[in-house]
């Protein structure tokens, strides 16, 4: 698995925007400890030989987090989605739902497959987005999330030292929470047709495009072939906004409180097609789909589609797109999920089960009641078509990948993680920071998640924008 996070470069002053990540990006690649040492991401997926992956040396959950796990876990019983290891729902079953699991999965044996890691401590890649505003931090091949952890902290160290020598600050957030003016485009990249894509795309989407700067938090997971692919983002469909909701981490827009708990969500609603991707019979069906939006002029190439799911279109890979940017934890907490659902859904697929069949009008709805209420409110369940609590679907979700997650040893870190992502959510840490002291003190408290060791600013200077 890999892991791509979007940022935000911040003037320490006004708390807006700043158009500096050539600087920065020079910055990061020229300083004594330079990337480029490291596995670039997407490099060499599938030339090294297998690596079996080992039970992470994380601390064990605490016992009010097994508490809360074991109190989450009845909710999903019998339920007509799910079922996981306690049941035999559509999308569990098998060795992943009803009785004894024993020994790795023939899915997660395939999946654990020729994956090369790089070394704890390697240095990701860094590279720029469409907006100057913006930078991208790039992980290499992970089979441990405790590597993952090492190169996440990496680049965003690199990323947030480099910004500082340019007078800038990183943050970490699904939409800036003060914004003025449209922001400056990155310099077309320098490849073949580069820039006459950035012009087409500025010219498609015009105004829609030219302050969308919001940012997320990707996770690539291996898989076979692009056939293989197809088929896990059909059985991924009905967990998306889940990982949405859990992941919610922008309720401001222009220095306001949107009331919505992913405001970067709501604003990628303006794209064609965002959300759930529909069904795709094969990858040749995926493949004429694409062609189709590129004819009608929805998409500038076959590159580009908002989906919060897709096959790569460069790696042989899963990517799942739907998590505001956040924390550290919070990106671990989306890549183990991710993982284990993709383990799942090949378990699915090598057993014969059919992918949960969910309506494309319900998917949006259950999109944006998780954009709306994050984990705090009213959720869409999105087989049974009915309003229930977000926390239940939690429960469903940790229950449907448990198995996965015990076999890559991965459980007693992702029930901590998910306790305490329960607990307090990003926006509530947001809102909280601006009833002492408004939308300035958002941004230095992002700042301060971002970035531990950036000097965090007095509370004179936290003054209502």
């Amino acid at each position: 698995m890999g892991v791509e996070e979007e940022f935000l470069l911040i003037d320490p002053e006004t708390r807006m925007p700043l158009p500096l990540a050539g600087d920065v990006l020079r910055t990061a690649h020229g300083g004594p400890s330079a990337c480029g040492g490291g596995l670039p991401f997407g490099a060499e997926w599938a030339t090294a030989p297998p690596r079996a992956h080992a039970t992470a040396p994380w601390p064990p959950p605490s016992e009010t987090a097994r508490e809360h796990m074991a109190e989450l876990a009845p909710v999903a019983a019998g339920a007509p989605y799910g079922g996981g290891a306690h049941g035999g729902g559509p999308y569990g079953g098998g060795p992943h739902g009803g009785g004894p699991h024993t020994g790795p999965s023939r899915a997660a044996a395939r999946h654990s497959g020729p994956l090369l890691e790089g070394p704890i401590g390697t240095t990701p890649m860094l590279k720029a987005e469409f907006l100057a505003t913006q930078v991208e931090s790039a992980s290499g091949v992970c089979t441990r999330l405790e590597g993952l952890r090492s190169q996440l902290l990496a680049g965003r160290r690199r990323l947030a030292e480099a910004a500082r020598t340019c007078g800038a600050r990183l943050v970490s957030v699904g939409n800036p929470v003060l914004s003025d003016g449209d922001p400056v485009p990155s310099p077309p990249p320098q490849s073949e047709n580069g820039a006459d894509r950035y012009a087409r795309i500025r010219d498609l989407f015009a105004g829609a495009v030219a302050d969308y700067q919001a940012c997320g938090c990707h996770v690539h997971v291996g898989v076979p072939d692009r056939e293989t692919a197809v088929q896990v983002v059909n059985r991924l469909r009905p967990w998306l906004p889940t990982l949405l909701a859990l992941s919610a981490n922008s309720p401001f827009d222009h220095g306001r409180d949107t009331g919505c708990h992913s405001w970067r969500m709501i604003a990628q609603g303006r794209f064609p097609g965002a959300g759930v991707p529909p069904v795709f019979e094969s990858v040749e069906d995926y493949d004429a789909q694409i062609a189709r939006l590129v004819d009608c002029g929805a998409v500038v190439d076959e590159q580009m589609t908002f989906w919060l799911a897709r096959p790569s279109q460069h790696l042989p890979t899963v990517e799942v797109r739907a998590a505001d940017a956040g924390t550290v934890d919070g990106t671990l907490l989306q890549a183990a999920l991710t993982r284990a659902l993709v383990d799942t859904a090949l378990e699915d697929l090598a057993e014969g089960r059919p992918p949960v069949r969910v309506r494309d009008t319900v998917a949006a709805a259950a999109v944006w009641c998780a954009a709306r209420y994050g984990l705090r409110g009213p959720a869409v369940h999105p087989v049974a078509e009915r309003r229930v609590p977000a926390a239940e679907l939690v429960a469903e979700l940790y229950n449907v990948v448990r198995p996965a997650l015990a076999e890559r040893g991965d459980e007693a870190l992702t029930s901590r993680l998910l306790h305490e992502a329960l607990q307090q959510t990003g926006p509530e840490r947001q809102r909280d920071a601006a009833a002492a002291g408004g939308p300035t003190a958002v941004v230095d408290q992002l700042i301060a998640v971002t970035d531990p060791g950036a000097a965090r600013f007095h509370a004179a200077s936290h003054v209502e924008a």
